[in-house]
């Protein structure tokens, strides 16, 4: 599906995405990544939602995020509660979604020009 988003200069958006891949900026990607309106960090994890470990985790809540969408591939699938932490013990909010939402909740999120960041697991 093709996104369309008026987008500021220099921000992170997803501009597409399908079963397997989401384009941020129109650059296709087929791997684990973290997309943050001005970063960008490829081959976040190697991990499924089952092996998530909680470095993970730690990565994710040293980030200068307020809040942390979780792309769980095609489906909702929750992580194990104990991976969640490091996140609570940095005070950011994590909601877990399919990756597709969490792309659209992404885009929404930065136009509001909030501190998003948007974790995506591929199967």
């Amino acid at each position: 599906m093709k996104l369309q988003l008026a987008q500021s200069e220099g921000w992170n958006t997803f501009t597409a995405y399908g079963d397997d891949y989401v384009s941020v900026n129109a650059v296709r990607h087929k791997s684990s990544l973290v997309v943050m309106p001005f970063r960008l960090i490829e081959n976040w994890t190697s991990a499924s939602v089952e092996t998530l470990a909680i470095g993970d985790f730690e990565l994710l809540a040293s980030l200068e995020t307020e809040i942390v969408l979780l792309g769980t591939g095609n489906r909702l699938q929750f992580p194990r509660p104990e991976l969640l932490q490091p996140l609570m013990a940095a005070r950011k909010g994590l909601e877990v979604m399919d990756v597709h939402a969490a792309c659209r909740t992404f885009n929404i999120l930065v136009a509001e020009k909030r501190k998003v960041a948007a974790a995506l697991i591929f199967p």
